[in-house]
């Protein structure tokens, strides 16, 4: 028996197999190779971000920054620009219509009384005639009405308003519009017509009485310097 017992004791320890898991093996490191390839994989995915951003950095650059000498904006830049406001407005027939939703193109804004009178007309009749003057690149431009009361205009203006393609007319009172829209030093905010970029920026406001045609030269150069990354719909 002394033996046997003896021999028992000189034998190795047993092993419990469960107790040998994938997490005592420690975990595997990676190689320089695997961090490289990382690292690498990083740096090609903020260069992929960095060229799809550059259109649009550098046609902002090339308007806002880098003017030649000797040209000159018919409107007014607005500098900083403003964003849309965050609010909800209506159509003449009550239903609502976030501003936002408005972003995707670039926007002509009238504003005015819904007692549309002569020079109201006139103005909307202008948005109207510079969205043609822009040619193949009038797809990329929409014309807004913002009616700052809670009048409706008279039929035949509607119907007007109807023609293809249609103004889209929002109600937005006018003492919430002037916290975002502002007219030149003595003018009133209904005088004058407000360009929007795609962005939602307002960013140009044009003269009382206007040039139809140093209007639309403007616009032209806007245009042509969103051209790499503005496309016609929303």
């Amino acid at each position: 028996m002394s033996g046997f017992e003896s021999s028992n004791r000189d034998a190795a320890p047993a092993v419990d197999p469960l107790a040998l898991t994938v997490y005592e093996l420690g975990e595997p490191r990676r190689s320089s190779e695997d961090r490289r390839r990382v690292r690498s994989g990083r740096v090609k995915l903020l260069l992929v971000l960095l060229v799809c951003a550059l259109p649009v950095i550098a046609s902002y650059f090339t308007y806002y920054v880098i003017r030649p000498q000797g040209r000159t904006n018919y409107g007014t830049l607005i500098e900083p620009s403003r964003g849309l406001p965050d609010v909800m407005l209506q159509t003449l027939d009550g239903a609502p219509v976030a501003l936002s939703s408005l972003r995707g193109q670039w926007l002509l804004l009238a504003v005015g009384a819904a007692a549309c009178d002569e020079r109201c007309e006139a103005r909307l009749y202008a948005q109207r005639q510079l969205r043609e003057m822009l040619g193949r690149e009038r797809e990329r431009l929409d014309k807004v009405w913002l009616v700052t009361d809670d009048g409706m205009p008279g039929t035949a203006l509607q119907q007007a308003l109807q023609a293809q393609p249609p103004v889209t007319v929002l109600r937005y009172p006018e003492g919430e519009l002037r916290r975002w829209l502002a007219p030149a030093p003595g003018q009133g905010l209904q005088e004058h017509l407000y360009l929007v970029d795609p962005v939602g920026q307002w960013m140009m406001r044009f003269p009382v009485d206007f040039e139809p045609a140093k209007v639309k030269r403007d616009i032209d150069r806007l245009l042509r310097a969103a051209a790499a990354w503005d496309r016609p719909g929303r």
